[in-house]
């Protein structure tokens, strides 16, 4: 990890919001002549959890696009984790290789409760990805349903990397090993599927079959440098949390070129080439706020400085729920309250709960983003 010998820029939580609305093109206008692929967040990928995921994610961020039509642009893949996230379709080798096991710890972890009964079979834990994906890569010759593969996987795959299913009174593969193995594989999940149906990708290089070499720091869609670029300033631990990796292996990782930075007096870090864009935060810029109806995994809730993002600790339960969670009101950098949508037949309603008292400049833009949220499933705002 590099260590900074420049004197620690100093901000405050607000300058930092400010800096991430901008740095995430949450504050660019919608333009039917952008490319669906022109979006900063797909460097890191963009979570497709929920109805509006990832696709309202992108429209937020002034890119084309509609509920339910994936661009062809646009692909679908198991990474970060476990979760579904959209990347650039010609970006997903180096995905690939960029979201690899930094170490054999890292691989313990990601893949959960699948660690211990590989260890003690005397089986690497990247070793068992990299054996799951080529077998993977082999049974789907065609397009998949989960469960269809799951059950071709557990005919092949030795029991070290099965369980017993309660639930489903059946044996399947760990969950993680299955997921985290896809992209490994050179497969995609096939956009609006459920269950989720996965499809190899065109092209794919043979030689990344199960190659889990761990990734070049630096590389293309560098995940450590995207998360600084869009989700800084953060610290090594932060970043671990989000990535379920050990801390160790992130602060081994950590870009040679990040900086101190100062938030609220605790210490975190930015990349270098951001810290001017940091800095101009330090005013809000002229007009209306930005006013946006965040999903509930947009990336802007993602960082894991949840204090910094919502300051009222009794209201983040709330937005954090573990199940069912709301959308969150955005309003110049700001958490102003939550929402959640209330369709029926062709209408699109809201549920709004206000955290503070909204002025009638914010309650407007609340409606003019709930006319566009009903525009983009194709309904009428109630």
């Amino acid at each position: 990890m590099a260590t900074s010998t420049r004197p620690a820029v100093s901000v405050d939580r607000a300058q930092v919001l400010r800096y991430r609305v901008h740095a995430q093109q949450l504050d660019r206008r919608p333009r039917s002549d952008r490319a669906v692929d022109a979006a900063d967040v797909l460097d890191l990928g963009v979570q497709d959890t929920g109805p509006d995921g990832a696709l309202w994610a992108l429209a937020l961020r002034g890119v084309p696009v509609e509920a339910g039509r994936w661009p062809h642009e646009l692909a679908l893949a198991w990474t970060l984790r476990g979760a579904p996230h959209a990347y650039r379709r010609s970006d997903l080798p180096a995905v690939e290789r960029a979201v690899r096991p930094f170490s054999e710890a890292d691989a313990a972890k990601r893949i959960m409760s699948a660690a211990g009964p590989l260890k003690k079979a005397g089986i690497g834990r990247a070793d068992a990805l990299s054996v799951a994906a080529t077998a993977m890569r082999d049974v789907v010759t065609q397009p998949l349903e989960k469960g269809a593969l799951s059950t071709r996987m557990t005919a092949v795959l030795d029991d070290p990397y099965l369980r017993w299913c309660e639930p489903c009174q059946a044996t399947h593969p760990y969950e993680m090993v299955f997921r985290l193995a896809a992209l490994h594989a050179g497969l995609e999940l096939e956009p609006g599927t459920s269950p989720p149906v996965i499809r190899r990708i065109p092209r794919w290089p043979a030689a990344q079959v199960g190659d889990l070499t761990p990734p070049e720091p630096g590389g293309p869609s560098d995940v450590l440098r995207a998360l600084l670029h869009l989700l800084g300033p953060m610290t090594p631990g932060q970043a671990a949390e989000l990535l379920d990796a050990p801390a160790r292996d992130i602060r081994e990782w950590w870009p040679h070129d990040a900086v101190d930075v100062l938030v609220d007096g605790a210490p975190a870090s930015l990349l270098a080439g951001d810290v001017g864009a940091l800095e101009r935060a330090a005013e809000p810029p002229d007009g209306d706020p930005v006013v946006r109806l965040l999903g509930p995994y947009d990336l802007f809730l993602q960082g894991r400085d949840r204090e910094v993002i919502v300051p009222d600790a009794r209201r983040r339960p709330e937005l954090w729920r573990t199940l069912g969670r709301p959308g969150a009101v955005l309003a110049g950098g700001e958490i102003v309250g939550t929402w959640r949508p209330r369709a029926k037949g062709r209408v699109l309603g809201l549920e709004l709960d206000e955290w503070v008292p909204w002025d009638a400049s914010t309650r407007a833009a609340v409606e003019r983003e709930h006319g566009r949220l009903a525009e983009f499933r194709g309904l009428r705002p109630a």
